[in-house]
């Protein structure tokens, strides 16, 4: 399968097509460096394309998410979807959704799904990442937590991405916008051009860090 063929399939999600092709561009570029992480998987059409850029280098995608929908997914708000209500609990439950979505395109052995909380995940971690892609949460403390919690395991010349960043208030919610300026403010990274509402910014190389740079990459590695 090819990303044409995937282009015709449906999946549930949010993403437009040209920021999910974007994604499976840089996952194909950067998996051959490195494992890729996603943080916020939902039903799987990020997962899609991003494990089929990995898949195509021999590369993992990690995939995070507790799978519990955010806030605004949840019963009586506006994205809720009473296909992923969870009879048993009352609560949503959107990983059958998505192991289906990885079982059906064959990415079993490239896509590796993590069911918990990025905060409790990233404690331990100590693997080095050619990729981070943000879609989770899009409050504030969420998306800030994300992007505090993984942004020192990304490798020089690795990608940040971040979903959701939208210029104008009146069409979208400012977290992901705020967190993304953050990181750009931090010096530590090369903004690349925006795809939609996703933003591209790559880890400069430690070797082209400035000393208020190394100052701020110090702070985030405690």
């Amino acid at each position: 399968m090819d990303v044409d063929e995937l282009k015709r399939m449906h999946f549930k999600g949010f993403m437009a097509e040209e920021e999910a092709v974007r994604l499976y561009e840089l996952a194909r570029e950067a998996s051959g460096r490195g494992p890729c992480l996603e943080i916020g998987s939902y039903c799987g059409r990020s997962a899609a394309y991003l494990g089929m850029g990995c898949k195509e280098n021999g590369g993992i995608l990690f995939s995070l998410d507790h799978h519990e929908g955010s806030e605004e997914q949840q019963p009586g708000q506006e994205y809720f979807d009473p296909e992923l209500l969870d009879p048993a609990t009352g609560g949503m439950d959107t990983f059958p959704t998505f192991r289906k979505t990885i079982r059906n395109l064959s990415l079993e052995d490239t896509v590796v799904p993590l069911v918990s909380r990025s905060a409790v995940v990233a404690r331990l971690w100590a693997t080095p990442l050619s990729l981070i892609f943000i879609d989770g949460g899009h409050t504030f403390e969420d998306t800030f937590i994300d992007y505090s919690a993984w942004v020192s395991h990304l490798m020089p010349g690795g990608y940040l991405v971040i979903h959701d960043i939208f210029p104008d208030p009146e069409k979208g919610g400012q977290a992901p916008r705020c967190v993304y300026g953050m990181a750009l403010d931090s010096g530590l990274f090369e903004e690349l051009p925006l795809t939609g509402t996703l933003g591209v910014l790559r880890r400069a190389a430690t070797g082209l860090l400035t000393d208020r740079s190394r100052m701020c990459w110090a702070n985030i590695r405690g």
